[in-house]
């Protein structure tokens, strides 16, 4: 019964390993175990409330637009020449942006089947008002994951 348990551990950490060693050389800054499952829980609330863009297309034509928020890409793109305009883009516009390892995983948090290349979390629905309330909860988890990832890229640039 205990090996059953060590051969999943040990295939979950072969799992992480491979997602690793994937990563594109440009992801910079990448969200450790901590700040990554942070941020892809408010993608995940984000998701809920209709206050995300998804794909390459969507999120560069929001950033043109003078939408704000936060951009999470995927660090495991091939070819990676699909995302690299991202990033100068949201520097451009003064938004925060951040790696996560997997776009499976950001793909299951924005509740779409296909991977997906990077999304834009916004503290509104493109349509509509949320309740006071949720609005506040969405608010403040942006915050706290806006911080980190300020933190984070203070340390690289």
């Amino acid at each position: 019964m205990g090996s059953d348990s060590e051969a999943e551990k040990s295939a979950h950490k072969e799992k992480e390993r491979k997602k690793m060693l994937a990563l594109a050389p440009i992801a910079k800054p990448l969200a450790g175990k901590k700040l990554c499952k942070r941020t892809l829980k408010l993608v995940r609330k984000a998701a809920e409330h209709k206050c995300l863009k998804r794909g390459v297309k969507e999120v560069v034509k929001s950033i043109r637009r003078g939408h704000k928020g936060v951009c999470v890409i995927a660090g495991n793109i091939s070819p990676i020449d699909v995302i690299t305009h991202v990033p100068i883009l949201c520097e451009e516009a003064d938004i925060p942006y951040v790696y996560v390892p997997s776009k499976e995983d950001l793909a299951s948090a924005g509740a779409t089947k296909r991977p997906t290349c990077c999304v834009l979390v916004m503290t509104k629905p493109a349509k509509g008002e949320l309740e006071k309330g949720e609005q506040e909860k969405l608010k403040s988890d942006y915050d706290q994951v806006v911080t980190e990832i300020n933190e984070i890229a203070a340390t690289l640039f």
